[in-house]
């Protein structure tokens, strides 16, 4: 079994922005594997699909971002799972956009979202998919950043980079994280 959670911020306003690229991650991922996003339990919108034999959860937090730690441990609870089984999917200021970073686990680096779902867990022993929206233009303030839309320019660069984010997700849900690891970053 495993889960796979996409962070990003609930809400209207939020849903374009650079934040949110876990949120339209996990929505790609749902469409292209068929799976419907239901409203929300545990603290998270989830839906259900079967993959390599495994069952696999995808999850939307309802809370904010740097509150999701509240809902993983939720989901955690209400769904059994080992945190080794959890994939977190999340934006990173830190890696230009286009680019992905896979790692099998690590510490949080300044992502607060990170930092909650590992205080949560009290493990950084997860899975992780890093997607890039940086680098943040000189003189810009970071949260003002990550907080704007990707502009139309941008939109298919971040297309491709989601569509090779899918296919190590589906690497590592295959039980292969290194070859995801050696393919994508």
């Amino acid at each position: 079994m495993w889960v796979v959670v996409g962070l990003g911020n609930p809400g209207r306003r939020y849903a374009e922005t650079r934040h949110n690229v876990g949120f339209l991650f996990v929505k790609r991922v749902a469409e292209d594997w068929e799976a419907r996003l239901r409203k929300p339990r545990f603290l998270a919108k989830t839906g259900e699909v079967r993959r390599h034999g495994e069952r696999v959860v995808l999850a939307l937090p309802q809370t904010f971002m740097n509150e999701s730690g509240q809902a993983v441990q939720a989901l955690r609870c209400g769904i059994p799972v080992d945190p080794a089984n959890i994939v977190v999917v999340f934006d990173d200021v830190d890696i230009p956009l286009g680019e992905i970073r896979i790692r099998p686990d690590g510490g949080p680096g300044t992502h607060k979202g990170m930092a909650s779902i590992v205080g949560a867990l009290g493990s950084t022993g997860f899975p992780r998919i890093r997607v890039g929206i940086g680098p943040t233009p000189e003189g810009a303030d970071i949260v003002r950043f990550v907080l704007t839309p990707f502009r139309r320019d941008e939109r298919a660069v971040l297309e491709d980079c989601l569509g090779r984010a899918e296919a190590a997700l589906d690497l590592i849900l295959a039980g292969h994280i290194d070859k995801a690891m050696n393919d994508f970053n």
